[in-house]
């Protein structure tokens, strides 16, 4: 069994009552299973602030990247035009999928350590009024930043744009009020602020536009509204469902309103966060990014200047102690990453940052 716990930003560490859930066998045809399916919606709707008249969800099978190519290849026409929004290797993945799938795209394109300006979108989509549709990413885990989703939505929404939102590492860990911030489909996993473990992913869609996208499906497995569509009568999945994740999921979602909902778990989230700056900023470490737009999921951090070691030794150190950290994935810049999600709390990153300290000391 792993005597370490995971700081990255998911999968991550679970606690073992979720992990229990799993040594249960499921039939996925078994009203008691279809029952835990339709609970997990309704949780969702509750925990996106929005009603059952005007949302739903819909589970589907697969990492989170499954679900934001589900809706991309879903959602969007032929005649549609996408303006992608990317500061990140996730937003830059959406502009893949519209590549394989052929999808019409626009990219606004953002260094990695800045948000992207509400103001520039605006100027983009009123020079560019064949533009349907508008995505990016909450939470970009390439760099740590919490992107101003919020301001986003208003001007998409003035320009009577749908707007996607990719907000898998958020989700459940930032609140997102969904029908308030103008989001008509918001993507999530699993295996993220929720605490479940890997295997699918889920949408929070606007119910009327979910309707709407009937036949435009780029994907037969991928089919949005098709998967609604059958798991809206009784939960059913179409296909197989990864029964075993279902279960362990279900039971994360009421071990987090046992916590105290996302107000609560946010909360940890933050402290965790700001106290492993402040330690990390003892040691002489910087972030990557400022202070005012670093999220509570990731941290990205510059190595010490004429520092003597490489990732894999330093990784392998924190290891061995109990604790596995995350490679930098900016391009630009010599970083490493600490997640703080999950079963992770204030003695983990004091725990954490006393072995980093010895490793330095060391160096």
């Amino acid at each position: 069994m792993n005597t370490y716990k995971l700081l990255t930003p998911g999968p991550l560490t679970t606690t073992e009552t979720v992990r229990k859930e799993m040594m249960f066998d499921h039939c996925t045809w078994d009203d008691d299973y279809k029952a835990i399916t339709q609970k997990i919606r309704k949780q969702l709707l509750e925990l996106a602030h929005v009603s059952e008249e005007d949302y739903t969800v819909v589970l589907m099978q697969g990492s989170g990247s499954f679900g934001v190519e589900s809706v991309l290849t879903s959602v969007i026409d032929k005649e549609d035009k996408l303006l992608i929004i990317a500061n990140g290797a996730y937003g830059e993945r959406m502009e893949d999928i519209a590549v394989h799938a052929g999808i019409p795209y626009v990219a606004y394109d953002e260094v990695y350590y800045k948000i992207p300006d509400a103001g520039r979108v605006e100027e983009i989509l009123k020079k560019d009024p064949s533009i349907t549709h508008v995505a990016m990413v909450h939470s970009e885990t390439t760099s740590g930043i919490l992107n101003d989703i919020q301001a986003v939505g208003k001007v998409v929404k003035e320009h009577g744009c749908t707007f996607i939102v990719d907000a898998m590492s958020s989700f459940g860990g930032v609140d997102i009020p969904v029908k308030e911030w103008g989001i008509d489909f918001i993507i999530s996993s699993a295996n993220k602020c929720i605490q479940g473990v890997p295997g699918f992913s889920f949408i929070i869609a606007d119910r009327q536009k979910l309707i709407e996208s009937e036949g435009k499906a780029r994907s037969l497995s991928l089919d949005l509204y098709d998967q609604w569509k059958t798991m809206n009568k009784d939960g059913k999945w179409r296909f197989t469902s990864p029964t075993h994740v279902v279960l362990a999921f279900s039971r994360a979602l009421d071990e987090m309103m046992e916590e105290g909902g996302i107000s609560a778990r946010s909360k940890r989230y933050y402290d965790n966060n700001r106290l492993l700056i402040h330690r990390m900023k003892e040691m002489g470490i910087e972030t990557y990014i400022g202070e005012e737009h670093q999220g509570p999921i990731i941290t990205t951090f510059l190595y010490p200047e004429n520092h003597k070691f490489s990732f894999q030794e330093m990784y392998q150190y924190i290891k061995d102690r109990g604790y596995a950290i995350y490679p930098g994935k900016v391009t630009e810049a010599d970083t490493f990453r600490i997640g703080n999600i999950g079963e992770i709390y204030e003695e983990d990153i004091e725990k954490v940052c006393a072995i980093i300290k010895e490793f330095l000391e060391d160096k």
